[in-house]
């Protein structure tokens, strides 16, 4: 793992790459972000919001969810992965959200991960963009880069979250979560990352590693 002054360094370089970003879902309301970041699980932003924009627009509100039926909201999304999953889902979370708390999100990570479907990482996801509560949403792209390049060490996801809060600072949380994300899509690509273009060579234990095996080969 890298060093307190390294994670700095590797934090600013980010931050300055990416200062300003988001996610890439489109959403109006907190409610459309947690519909949202709940098709995205198997499926990709780009998907999520082609399959939204008509969703959102005939059915803005949980309550308007309602008045489909299970074929018919897994025809709405049938496009994303684990769709008869997700239709389940959505529909129990919405009845809930329309029963227990008028319509409205919960602001708290353990009432939203009381809704079927709901996870840590959409918790975490909703909270942050949506309340501006500091959390870390681990995907597979915040996984997979703060890995490689040092800032966890971790073998799986809640141990990265626990690894991430511990190395970066409580108010840059939300913000780091996208700054990886964005990296991971961009340049620390799953397969095939493009250490060439990146700029944090200097720093990335994944790429000092690489060269040092081919430096002894």
């Amino acid at each position: 793992m890298l060093k307190k002054d390294t994670r700095k360094k590797v934090l600013d370089l980010l931050k300055s790459e990416y200062a300003n970003t988001t996610t890439a879902l489109n959403f109006g309301t907190p409610f459309q972000l947690l519909i949202s970041t709940m098709l995205a699980a198997q499926s990709t932003d780009k998907r999520v919001n082609i399959v939204t924009k008509d969703l959102f627009r005939d059915y803005p509100q949980a309550n308007d969810f309602l008045a489909l039926s299970l074929a018919e909201m897994e025809d709405k999304i049938k496009t994303v992965g684990l769709y008869k999953t997700k239709a389940k889902n959505i529909l129990t979370t919405c009845r809930l959200l329309v029963e227990k708390y008028k319509g409205k999100v919960p602001a708290s990570r353990e009432a939203l991960m009381e809704l079927p479907g709901v996870g840590r990482k959409t918790a975490n996801v909703v909270l942050s963009i949506a309340t501006g509560f500091q959390a870390i949403a681990v995907d597979t792209h915040v996984f997979r880069v703060s890995n490689r390049i040092g800032l966890a060490e971790a073998q799986n996801v809640r141990q990265t979250e626990e690894d991430l809060m511990k190395n970066i600072p409580a108010n840059d949380w939300s913000d780091a979560h996208h700054w990886l994300i964005w990296h991971g899509r961009g340049i620390c690509r799953a397969r095939n990352p493009l250490c060439t273009q990146c700029f944090l060579t200097e720093y990335c234990e994944y790429y000092l590693s690489l060269n040092s095996a081919n430096e002894k080969a």
